[in-house]
């Protein structure tokens, strides 16, 4: 959410830098999408090969609707991939679904900051709205304690997007290991996928800054508004 203010002007730094990242992630994608495989398996194929060979034969790959809505789910131990990755033999959807995978693997293995980002999305899921409710009924009613809580609040929210990092850079990197040592890329094919990964990390970076710049500029108005 954006409360107006001339503060706002915060923000567009990161605003910017998240609008060229998703661009950069659109544009990766749809370049490698059109460079077809040498191995020429799907992105569903190389999934469950790679799960299977780290032991996780249980963990279900299901086809979900949307584009790049590619995601692992932690809480039903289930891999889910786009039409566009599923079925696709491309460079980037095999980069893609083994990202995936990447998380897979972090979850057997209770990689630390996925422990602890998956610990705080319940917090997040009510912190995210209701830090902003009370953080404006802060400044309409001049109570500011309500301020205070909802910066508190939304704090929750920078530490959510921060810890996220790691979670996909270590899921990128474990992805393009995994692509060259069992031999579904080849080396100027991992060139390729990196590049596609590469791209989607930058949108998390990008929502990172945006989030602490969000925070910075809630510090601003509140110590305004004490003032």
């Amino acid at each position: 959410m954006f409360y107006y203010d001339s503060t706002i002007l915060i923000l567009i730094p990161s605003l910017i830098i998240a609008g060229l990242a998703q661009a950069k992630v659109s544009s990766s994608f749809q370049k490698y999408s059109r460079v077809q495989s040498y191995n020429n398996y799907t992105g569903a194929q190389v999934a469950r090969m790679l799960l299977d060979h780290k032991g996780l034969q249980s963990v279900p790959i299901e086809l979900i609707e949307g584009k790049l809505s590619d995601h692992y789910d932690p809480r039903t131990k289930t891999l889910r991939l786009s039409k566009d990755v599923y079925y696709s033999t491309s460079i980037a959807s095999i980069g893609v679904a083994a990202h995936e995978t990447g998380h897979a693997m972090q979850d057997l293995e209770k990689y630390s900051p996925l422990v602890i980002r998956n610990s705080i999305v319940p917090v997040v899921n009510f912190s995210s709205s209701a830090s902003w409710i009370l953080f404006i009924m802060g400044i309409f009613f001049s109570m500011p304690r309500l301020l205070s809580i909802g910066i508190i609040l939304f704090s929750a929210v920078v530490l959510f997007q921060v810890i996220t990092l790691p979670v996909e850079f270590n899921a990128s990197k474990r992805a393009l290991i995994m692509l060259k040592d069992n031999r579904i890329l080849y080396e100027n094919e991992i060139i390729g996928a990196k590049k596609v990964l590469d791209a989607a990390a930058m949108t998390y970076v990008a929502a990172a800054l945006t989030a602490i710049s969000q925070l910075i500029r809630l510090i601003l108005i509140s110590n305004r508004n004490n003032n």
